[in-house]
């Protein structure tokens, strides 16, 4: 993951542990006074359950990570988790913190195959150990409220398959429809984002198509083959929007970026590029080349001449 995912993970997982450590501190105390008495431990897991927010699914488990109380959840209680072993599972693996509380990574729950996560309390009574306290969270009921993590606006390149890699060098770029008209269709899908609103488009040379994502209908993308990409009576079909203010990209860079494209298309017989998009509000440039390695990169360095990206080309 990126360091803005990371952090952003992170803050979530600190929220979310700050809000267990005083209802999970107290459960554990009153399960101690019950322990190991099955009715009890049942009785206060159903008690408590209101009281650690978000929580799913609480249960006890002896100093070996074996259930000895049936699993409390909204329901009631699931008699058959009792005797479970889950000495195996990814949130009893993890190392204890000395605070006794733990919060785990996410993985994929037994019970409903879907991202979820476990906070371990444990459970002690004058320095002894008696067990363990878990608490099992589904990802979709937690409040992920802060704000989405930006994306990286600095140049990535990352690996493809590495079977194309593997015989890279016996293919060679083959000529396609959209190859044989590109002084066509380069005017035609510049004139497209600037002037008809689609913001997000990509070029798919090799199978002579393009994919276009619109302001006026964003979740939906339009797919233009050969024939609509060198007519330009297609700009009729898409209502005029003007350029948006907000906007990275300016409308003047649009067709440096797409002759851009049109380069790396001809610079090589064997490593040349298959596909290339742009986003004019993030600004990034994607692109995807023979060996299937792909790239991505802030406009204005890709239409530097003498950026890192092309240095690494020459």
């Amino acid at each position: 993951m990126t360091t803005e995912i990371q952090k952003s993970v992170a803050r979530q997982r600190a929220a979310l542990f700050n809000m267990l450590v005083e209802p999970l501190s107290y459960l554990a105390k009153r399960c101690a006074a019950a322990w190991p008495e099955r009715s009890r431990l049942e009785a206060i897991l159903l008690d408590g359950l209101p009281g650690v927010p978000y929580c799913s699914f609480l249960y006890a488990m002896d100093a070996r990570a074996r259930q000895i109380s049936a699993t409390a959840c909204d329901s009631g209680l699931l008699p058959e988790d009792l005797g479970r072993d889950r000495a195996e599972r990814p949130y009893m693996q993890e190392p204890m913190p000395s605070s006794g509380l733990l919060l785990s990574q996410a993985y994929i729950s037994l019970r409903a195959k879907r991202p979820s996560l476990t906070a371990v309390r444990r459970v002690t009574h004058n320095g002894q150990l008696f067990g363990y306290l878990g608490a099992d969270f589904d990802l979709r009921n937690l409040p992920l409220t802060r704000p989405l993590y930006p994306e990286p606006s600095h140049w990535q390149q990352l690996r493809g398959d590495p079977a194309i890699r593997g015989g890279l060098f016996q293919q060679r770029r083959v000529e396609s429809l959209l190859d044989q008209h590109i002084d066509l269709v380069i005017p035609v899908l510049a004139e497209l984002i600037t002037e008809s609103g689609a913001f997000h488009t990509k070029i798919h040379f090799s199978s002579s198509r393009a994919t276009l994502w619109l302001v006026d209908d964003p979740y939906r993308y339009r797919i233009l083959g050969y024939d609509a990409l060198i007519d330009p009576d297609i700009c009729l079909a898409y209502p005029h929007r003007s350029y948006p203010a907000d906007a990275v990209i300016p409308a003047g860079e649009v067709a440096r970026v797409l002759e851009g494209f049109r380069r790396l298309r001809y610079a090589d017989e064997i490593i040349y590029l298959r596909a290339g998009s742009l986003n004019i509000f993030n600004g990034m440039i994607s692109l995807n080349f023979s060996c299937d390695g792909s790239h991505y990169l802030p406009y204005a360095e890709f239409l530097e001449e003498d950026s890192p990206f092309w240095q690494s080309l020459a």
